[in-house]
């Protein structure tokens, strides 16, 4: 690095990183040096995985290389973990051992499920995210089902939101094109009175409908006390039979952060303002779903970061040519593609909602169209 380079330091390839980088490729500032900091050489990305898990899509479609990618844009990728930030002295701390100095830095790393209020959850559940482990189980469930394909399996998936009825629905596609129906069970476990809570009714009402035709069965008003190896035992004292239980419940934020001096709110997640740059320090950006906003509400959904990804990319320059920030305000209605596993979605848009194939060739679409921006950078 020469005397007058900046060095921007990325930690995490989500979709907001990605799209960032994908506009710096195309309109990069002089004198300055990424480095991507990434504890995966291949990041997922999250609207692809439930049409992988049915097994429409295979892994390099639903994954964005970050190694053809940073020799594509020309940056430097580093495969570690990162374990702390020191801000005052601003350098980032590895898992490694390594330590990396930035002028400026950006956080993308996603978000896990909480399971801090379910005992047994870390030795007995598959958790949706972290990503690779989700599909290195599931890979291991498809093979033993089809060793064995008459052995029957339950399967709990805990978390009644989009992202458990979504995971549901394409297991249990994949699962019928491998072992008969009347061999596997699929159960879904929420705490709250209906599925979707934060989506409208005509969405809660014919996702309901479409579970209930699967042969999905809906535990409701559920709170999950503990998870067994063979069972999980719900706070009412129902016990559910269990091979495998999945965890798709709220977001939680990665623990090394209560460690650093960065802005944080009272779950974890950085606070940001309106620019994407933290309350605490002004060259440190957050986006995805490890940052709140403190002006907006916006769901941990991948649709928000990747809608972060232009923004973001523009502070970037701004804050390293020291110009005045943009803000960033994310769209208030937004629309949730829900994909049902039968080559349909749900559609959600405000207070409407619908269930077609059409929704299901739509979201394919932006979802190869995004990917796309990855596997040849001269392409919009």
């Amino acid at each position: 690095m020469t005397i007058n380079q900046k060095q921007l330091v990325l930690i995490g390839g989500g979709h907001s990183h990605a799209i960032a980088l994908h506009l710096w490729h195309k309109n990069p500032l002089k004198n300055t040096q990424i480095i991507l900091i990434s504890d995966v050489e291949k990041t997922p990305y999250s609207g692809m995985l439930p049409g992988y898990i049915a097994g429409y899509y295979t892994f390099e479609q639903t994954h964005i290389n970050l190694v053809q990618l940073a020799q594509k844009i020309g940056i430097k990728l580093i495969i570690d973990k990162v374990t702390n930030i020191d801000s005052q002295k601003q350098k980032v701390i590895c898992e490694s051992g390594k330590i990396i100095d930035y002028d400026l830095l950006s956080i993308d790393i996603g978000s896990t499920p909480n399971d801090s209020q379910i005992k047994g959850s870390k030795e007995n559940a598959i958790p949706a995210k972290p990503v690779p482990i989700l599909l290195e189980k599931w890979q291991q469930i498809i093979n033993n089902c089809k060793k064995n394909p008459q052995q029957t399996i339950t399967i709990n998936i805990i978390g009644s939101g989009a992202g458990g009825i979504e995971l549901a629905l394409n297991i249990q596609h994949k699962l019928q094109t491998i072992i008969e129906h009347n061999f596997f069970t699929i159960n879904l476990i929420g705490r709250n009175q209906q599925v979707l809570k934060s989506h409208n009714n005509y969405a809660k009402n014919i996702l309901t409908k479409i579970l209930k035709k699967k042969k999905i069965n809906i535990f409701l008003n559920s709170e999950v006390a503990e998870i067994l190896s063979h069972k999980i035992i719900i706070e009412s004292g129902l016990e559910l039979f269990s091979t495998y239980t999945f965890l798709v419940t709220n977001s939680a934020p990665a623990k090394w952060l209560k460690a650093t001096k960065i802005s944080t709110d009272d779950q974890g997640f950085i606070l940001v303002k309106d620019t994407l740059q933290t309350l605490s320090h002004d060259n440190i950006f957050a986006t995805g779903d490890i940052a709140t906003m403190t002006h907006f509400f916006t769901p941990k959904a991948g649709v928000f970061a990747v809608r972060q990804g232009k923004p973001l990319y523009k502070n970037w320059c701004k804050y390293l040519t020291q110009k005045s920030l943009q803000n960033y305000h994310p769209q208030s209605i937004y629309l949730s593609l829900i994909g049902t596993g039968n080559k349909k979605a749900v559609a959600v848009w405000g207070i409407l909602a619908g269930y077609s194939g059409l929704f299901w060739y739509i979201k394919d679409y932006i979802d190869r169209k995004f990917m796309e921006k990855f596997k040849n950078e001269d392409k919009e």
